[in-house]
């Protein structure tokens, strides 16, 4: 009964700060385009639009829910929530320092693989649910996409797996002590480089957003969705992208490695999980989109070979490193 409430307990404050970090973490991408495109940025909502998210969440709850006549009802309301659990769910296994998670399991890695490829069925539901021409075409082009690219992304992903010889997602963490994997020599680098661009495929990002292109498509497949049901859509699109730069700063980045007592751990794993969110959306900001060939031939005839040889020469690596009689 005392592990269930610690664990209950637990979940809950893992919840409640993810929420929070994925509420204000808009608020950085808004600040961050806007300082690339010279502006300010929201400022006029609390000291330097500090409050701009809150206000943002006020002014969602407050809206109108309007459900499309024609819609598939039941399909269309619990389609944000199948959307939205996905993107909580990855929080689950993710160690934020030695002991500090819900739960620590020997197969994280793969947990959190494939509970995150689970965002797809909310989102095919949404498009399918709202009986909408162009939520459909968008749900259509998401399925063709994320599973066109969650192959390279898996096969990248267990890069850092073979090199620290365990799918613990805390052994990973600690395996890199004296050296981050994305100093690896020559495979490091081409493995997080491979990381970002099927991390950019998958969330939906510039130059990967035939999904919601906004020229073509409108909203993309949350078109027919208003107020809270909009809102879970985009909590769950941002709290799967947060979920995904924890996983590059753990897999790549040292996670809570750095300099200064032992206690800052938790500090250093959130400005290295910012860090790879800024450099996600840096590239959204500074490139513009590529057709869905393009984006179908990148995956098949590029990343998935290029990840499968990646993958193969690590293994050589480790055996070699290992030493004879292995």
């Amino acid at each position: 009964m005392t592990d269930a409430v610690d664990a209950f307990v637990a979940g809950f404050i893992v919840l409640s700060a993810v929420v929070g970090v994925v509420t204000y973490v808009t608020l950085l991408e808004r600040k961050f385009a806007a300082r690339m495109q010279s502006r300010i940025g929201p400022y006029r909502v609390g000291p330097h639009g500090l409050l701009q998210p809150i206000a943002d969440a006020l002014k969602l709850l407050m809206k109108e829910d309007i459900v499309p006549r024609l819609a598939d009802r039941v399909v269309y309301n619990l389609a944000p929530i199948v959307f939205l659990i996905p993107g909580m769910l990855i929080f689950a296994t993710i160690p934020f320092a030695p002991g500090l998670g819900v739960a620590d399991l020997n197969i994280g890695i793969l947990f959190f693989l494939a509970v995150s490829a689970m965002e797809i069925v909310g989102l095919f539901m949404a498009g399918w649910g709202s009986n909408n021409k162009y939520a459909l075409l968008s749900a259509m082009r998401a399925v063709n996409q994320i599973i066109s690219y969650d192959l390279p992304f898996i096969f990248t992903a267990l890069v850092p797996v073979l090199l620290a010889g365990s799918l613990r997602l805390s052994d990973i963490a600690t395996a890199q002590a004296g050296l981050w994997f994305v100093f690896y020599p020559v495979i490091g680098q081409l493995a997080f480089a491979a990381f970002i661009i099927t991390t950019l495929a998958a969330e939906n990002r510039v130059p990967f957003d035939i999904l919601e292109a906004e020229s073509e498509l409108v909203a993309g497949f949350r078109v027919e969705y208003s107020g809270m049901k909009f809102a879970l859509i985009q909590l769950g699109e941002y709290a799967h992208m947060v979920g995904t730069s924890f996983l590059g700063a753990l897999l790549f980045l040292g996670a809570w490695a750095g300099p200064g007592p032992a206690w800052l751990g938790p500090v250093w794993f959130l400005l290295k999980a910012m860090g790879v969110f800024l450099l996600v959306t840096w590239v959204r900001w500074s490139f513009v989109r590529i057709r869905v060939d393009q984006i179908l031939a990148i995956s098949w005839k590029l990343l998935l070979p290029l990840s499968l040889l990646l993958l193969m020469a690590t293994a050589l690596v480790v055996v070699l490193r290992s030493g004879p009689g292995v």
